[in-house]
């Protein structure tokens, strides 16, 4: 079976602003998302964000998705860095609508098990 899904884990990015405490991010990130909550990834406060999309036929893309995002402040860094962790699935329309949850479940279920490693 193929299953329509990515997961995606970005550099680490540099805040565009200056000295903006992490909190005030999240805050932001979950104020500016339709479905936000405050999550925990290894004792690091992180916002999760789910965006369900419409398909948009005229720019090519026939079928709904969803798309789940952890964004986290990597402790400790200066200036503050931040990872995001992606994950993207189409919900086709012979697809059920719980396989996609499901889907989503598993991605969430392994962000539980992610640990910060330091050289």
């Amino acid at each position: 079976m193929l299953i329509p899904a990515s997961f995606v884990a970005s550099e680490p990015l540099e805040a565009p602003a200056g000295n903006v405490e992490p909190e005030a991010v999240l805050i932001d990130l979950a104020r500016d998302a339709e479905d936000a909550s405050a999550r925990e990834l290894d004792g690091t406060a992180a916002v999760r964000t789910l965006r369900k999309l419409p398909a948009d036929p005229e720019k090519g893309v026939e079928v709904p998705s969803w798309r789940v995002q952890y964004t986290v402040p990597i402790p400790r860094s200066v200036p503050a860095h931040w990872l995001t962790f992606s994950f993207s699935t189409l919900a086709a329309p012979d697809m059920d609508i719980e396989f996609t949850e499901t889907l989503v479940e598993l991605f969430d279920a392994v962000m539980t098990t992610f640990r910060w490693s330091y050289a």
